[in-house]
């Protein structure tokens, strides 16, 4: 069996890419990531068997996995067309992955939580609806932890990463920029200078110098301009971890709103 990469991955804007009622395509901001997400599982060299996906939108005192049904689906977004809480995607859960996922970081030392009841948020529905639109391919939800802490997210993804040989695709969700309050190309310079900064950080070739940067994400120029609050770039540290010794690349960049935002892959 292939051992799988692992991905970070911007998730986008709320429903963003299904704003027609009527199925058609997105707005032509969209398109680019659009098409990234929906080659992403042609890009492996086996399909996985399952997903364990990390998302932005959802944090717990302790790292949470998910042991129920990710049906109904959790619409966490606001103000969008009514057709998009309506919206779709009945895949599988993964109860076996969550909770050999669960046996991992407790192994490694971290508290873990259960969680039954909770609906996949649109950080997991949104992205995988185009990635996956066939919704065969079976997903755990992991949360992050309220803390935010670096180093301690890096460790999450180390201590997941043996599921990487096991046919599981570890997948973080969320967005390398994310400032809702700067928008249009007057914000474009300061994104971009953050932009550069984080991939020369993330595609380190030196793996432990890679970890010791990202975790100081917040000394990169414009750290705390590109992320008020850093949910959604956290996702980017477990998929680190789990990435362990091999290369990093990043596999996506674009522009969307003024920001630049960019995707990664390890291992």
């Amino acid at each position: 069996m292939t051992t799988m990469p692992t991905l970070f991955i911007p998730h986008g804007g709320g429903p963003c890419f299904f704003m027609d009622p009527d199925g058609g395509p997105a707005d032509p901001m969209w398109l680019p990531m659009q098409a990234y997400l929906a080659g992403l599982i042609d890009s492996l060299l086996e399909r996985p068997k399952a997903i364990l996906l990390v998302s932005g939108h959802w944090e717990e005192a302790d790292v949470t996995v998910h042991v129920g049904s990710g049906q109904p689906l959790f619409y966490d977004y606001g103000g969008f067309p009514e057709h998009t809480y309506r919206l779709r995607w009945d895949a599988p859960d993964a109860p076996e992955v969550a909770m050999r996922a669960k046996a991992l970081l407790e192994g490694a030392g971290h508290a873990v939580g259960e969680e039954r009841a909770r609906g996949w948020d649109h950080g997991v529905f949104i992205p995988m609806m185009v990635a996956v639109p066939g919704a065969d391919i079976p997903l755990a939800q992991l949360s992050l932890r309220k803390d935010l802490d670096p180093a301690a997210h890096i460790a999450i993804g180390r201590a997941l990463a043996p599921l990487r040989d096991e046919g599981v695709l570890i997948v973080g969700s969320g967005m390398s920029f994310h400032n809702l309050r700067a928008r249009g190309p007057q914000v474009t310079p300061v994104a971009d200078e953050w932009d550069a900064a984080l991939v020369d950080a993330v595609t380190d070739p030196d793996p432990a110098r890679r970890a010791e940067r990202v975790a100081a994400w917040d000394t990169l120029p414009h750290a705390h301009f590109a992320h008020p609050r850093e949910e959604h770039l956290l996702p980017l540290m477990v998929a680190l971890g789990a990435g362990g010794e091999g290369a990093a690349v990043a596999d996506y960049r674009d522009h969307v709103l003024g920001w630049a935002v960019s995707g990664f892959r390890f291992g």
